[in-house]
């Protein structure tokens, strides 16, 4: 008697799936083979398929350079998976990972955006075009930035981002870039040097640079800079565990990358689901804007895992301090704890923030008209867009970002 797996097997190589080495692969009894297409997807040997919301679409390739598992992830068209682990992430159109890849919840690669050998990424967003080098650990941002391929935001090899602290927590996002100007695949590049790090939580404008080798520890709000970072000078200073001495600049980062997520859902909603298509069809769809609730809900509770790490740090902080914190900045300490259950309920009613909508229409009669001259193709109609109308629809979005992180600094008072 067969097994589930070599029955699931045998019905996609009756559909079209290329299969070189049947035997060689593995499929979960939960995998919907209605949800893998025969038309040009290439699953080589060494492969593992499991998940009941495992989609792979037209001319995907998977492991052709090593064993590839795949756990509830929705793969789009002609996307290039050649070697690694992948759960619950997302690729769209002609998007790629290397060999050794690590790519773990919450994670989405928008379309043409790429990652080379030995990348690591979990709660991670990479809008069009942007291109990891190797050896990478690049957890907890988001980066947009570029207009083509050949005109891209980059990440240079044997880069880190820094997302978990001595404090052991990980309130630590970074936006790189942003969304409501980044989806209109108009802004300079990103560059991020190779051999060099980002420490989150961060901020960086459109046409930063960094220079190899760099480690970066503050925002860069400025456009088109080149950083240099300093060497660090050596030495042995007294450390305390669970201090806080930069409590606002962490608060109020996360506040504007989560408010630029939801920024990020209602472009979801309103715009890509104007795309629905063959290539984009409603089950690719639905994954992406699960991974973004799962970004969304990771920041949330990340967020409030430290607002009780900083309540408890008051006390920390006083004993081992011959004087105690400045007011403010206690004051900030405990309102953060003490109003973090009102904050987190104003986050999870995100999909009721004011918003222009009409602002929102006047975009979207544009992107209608994009849709039917250029037809469901996202890139081109983006693109294709004037710069009047991308301003109209920045200004759209940007008018979330701005609502939602006023109304949480509504709920932190002292911290505006």
């Amino acid at each position: 008697m067969k097994s589930h797996s070599a029955l699931k097997i045998e019905m996609l190589t009756q559909k079209g799936v290329k299969i070189p080495n049947p035997r060689g692969i593995e499929v979960g009894p939960d995998v919907d083979t209605d949800r893998i297409s025969g038309d040009g997807v290439v699953v080589h040997a060494g492969c593992k398929l499991y998940g009941s919301s495992t989609l792979i679409l037209r001319g995907a390739t998977l492991g052709y350079e090593g064993p590839v598992t795949i756990e509830n992830c929705q793969v789009g068209p002609r996307v290039e998976l050649k070697a690694g682990f992948f759960r619950n992430a997302v690729f769209l159109k002609k998007s790629s990972m290397g060999s050794g890849s690590n790519v773990r919840e919450g994670t989405i690669l928008e379309e043409e955006s790429s990652a080379a050998h030995t990348v690591g990424l979990k709660q991670t967003i990479l809008f069009p075009f942007v291109t990891l080098g190797s050896l990478i650990n690049f957890c907890d941002c988001l980066m947009s930035g570029g207009t083509s391929r050949k005109d891209h935001s980059e990440v240079g090899s044997s880069y880190i981002h820094f997302n978990y602290t001595p404090n052991q927590d990980k309130a630590t996002p970074s936006l790189i870039g942003d969304v409501p100007r980044g989806v209109m695949l108009n802004q300079r590049p990103v560059f991020l040097g190779g051999q060099g790090g980002l420490v989150g939580p961060c901020r960086l404008e459109f046409g930063t640079v960094i220079a190899a080798g760099s480690i970066v520890r503050k925002d860069e709000l400025n456009p088109d800079r080149l950083l240099i970072g300093d060497t660090a000078k050596g030495g042995s200073i007294p450390f305390t565990p669970g201090i806080y001495f930069n409590i606002k600049r962490i608060t109020v980062n996360n506040i504007i990358y989560i408010a630029n997520l939801i920024a990020l859902d209602h472009w979801y909603t309103h715009v890509r689901s104007q795309f629905l298509s063959d290539d984009f069809p409603k089950p690719l769809f639905e994954g992406l804007k699960e991974k973004l609730d799962m970004a969304i809900g990771e920041r949330i509770h990340r967020l409030k895992a430290l607002s009780q790490k900083v309540f408890d740090s008051v006390e920390a902080d006083q004993f081992h301090t011959k004087e105690n914190e400045p007011p403010l900045v206690l004051k900030q300490k405990n309102e953060l704890f003490k109003r973090w259950s009102e904050l987190e309920e104003y986050f999870k009613s995100r999909h009721h923030v004011g918003e222009n909508k009409e602002l929102r229409d006047v975009f979207l009669e544009k992107l209608d008209l994009g849709i039917k001259t250029s037809g469901k193709d996202y890139i081109p109609v983006i693109k294709g867009l004037s710069i009047e109308d991308t301003k109209v629809g920045t200004a759209w979005l940007q008018g979330i970002v701005d609502n939602i992180t006023a109304g949480a600094l509504k709920v932190l008072p002292s911290f505006t």
